[in-house]
Order: structure tokens, then sequence, then C-alpha cells
């Protein structure tokens, strides 16, 4: 790890946690900050990403990581920790993050990326699980949240066409200037009927991935189904570890 000052300690007050994710946000870098093309899929090698999701059995967080280069899976692993504190929104990441730490240096490789189940910049504070993560590991990381935890979408998010973005911007629920970008509600996949719809992904940076580079992973992995593939198969993979 990094900076182990970032480590997210379940024993904290709530105060303190949130004084941390101030500290956290602080040093998070919403913007590109790495060596391989993560969107061009004809571009040299490509990168190898990784996706994060979590399993529960009573009162234990199991992380599961699959790293996948093109549609070859590298490397799986796991790590599970008990849960100290209950789900308290916005403090996601005292309560699951360790365990997602030590499933990610449990990898023998390196991943160009990591896609997390969760939210990045798109957090009140703007350290979501996935900034969380990527400050304390100093990895490029984006977040890819199944709901929108909090912002506003600049347009309505109802019945999107597959492929459409709109951007999230901060409003007076987040620290971030109102109106900054702090991420996208992305319409990855869509059905072919007038009577069944989709919900959009929200995808935000976590660290050193900007908003747009972090909704293109999305687009680009979202191969078959709503999450990126790497986030797909970690979150069958933490299914199958949590049966």
């Amino acid at each position: 790890m990094e900076h182990p000052e970032f480590a997210p300690d379940p024993s904290l007050s709530r105060s303190e946690m949130e004084t941390l994710q101030h500290d956290i946000a602080d040093s998070a870098m919403f913007a590109d900050d790495f060596d391989s093309n993560l969107l061009d899929p004809n571009f040299g090698q490509q990168p190898t990403v990784a996706g994060v999701d979590q399993g529960f059995s009573g009162d234990t967080a199991t992380s599961a990581v699959v790293v996948v280069r093109g549609d070859e899976v590298v490397e799986r692993a796991h790590a599970s920790a008990e849960t100290e504190i209950p789900y308290i929104p916005g403090l996601l990441s005292f309560r699951e993050g360790g365990a997602v730490l030590s499933a990610l240096d449990a990898l023998e490789s390196d991943p160009d990326v990591v896609l997390v189940d969760g939210s990045g910049r798109i957090h009140y504070r703007e350290a979501g699980l996935a900034t969380h993560v990527g400050v304390a590991l100093d990895q490029p990381t984006v977040g890819v949240a199944k709901s929108l935890l909090c912002g506003e979408p600049r347009a309505s998010v109802s019945g999107l066409s597959e492929g459409t973005r709109v951007p999230v911007e901060a409003d007076g629920s987040v620290t971030a200037p109102d109106g900054t970008v702090i991420g996208h509600a992305v319409q990855t996949r869509q059905y072919d009927a007038d009577n069944r719809y989709i919900n959009p992904v929200y995808t935000s940076p976590g660290h050193r991935v900007g908003a747009d580079t972090a909704a293109g992973l999305a687009e680009r992995y979202a191969t078959q189904y709503k999450l990126p593939d790497p986030v797909h198969r970690a979150d069958r993979y933490a299914a199958e570890l949590t049966d």
C-alpha cells in the first residue's frame, strides 16, 4: 500500500471517517494519469483491467477481483474480512475497503486500471470506495455504481438509448463546486423494446482517471451485460465464493 495513512479504519468515529475522506479527496487526482492507452482497442498490447465486487455471508465481506486483458481472464483473487460497522451511506469504504485492499494485494499482476463496483468522485465528500482504494494504492481506479448516491444528472436518465452519456454535476450535497462534472450516467446496454428499460450505470473517477475516460471504459468493457465485463465477472466470482 502506497499510502497506509489512508487505510480504511472502521474503528474511527464517524467524524474522523469523514475528515479522512476529505483528506483522501484532496489527495485524489480526477484526471488521466497512466501509461497505457486504455480506450484504443487497436493500440499495441491491450491493458490489463481489474474488476472488483463484493459478496457477503453473514457479517463477512468477501472481495472478488478478476483481471482481464481483452477477452482473456489473466488472474482471479479474493479476500474476506469481518464487517465491523453497518452499512452507512457515504462510508462504504470503511465497511468493505479492507477486504478490497487485501484482495488487490493478493494479485500477482499489476492491473493498468481497476474498476470498482461502487462510487468514486460521485460521493458527498468526493471520496467513495473507488477513490479511497485508488488513493491508498496510488492506482488508477474507476467507480461503476448501479445507483446514484448524490449529484444531479444534467438531463433525464429515464429510457436512455444505448451509448448515451449524461453528465452528473455536483450540487449542494457534494463538496465540489456546484456544476462540476463528477461523473456520468452511462447507458451501456438497452432493450430494443418500448416497454422494457435497463437503467444506466453511474461512472466516476476514482483516482488518476478523468470523468470522460471513466465513462469510456464502462462503454468499452460492457460487451454483453450492463456492467463492464471485468466487474460482471467479479460479481459472479463473489457470488460463487459466498454461496
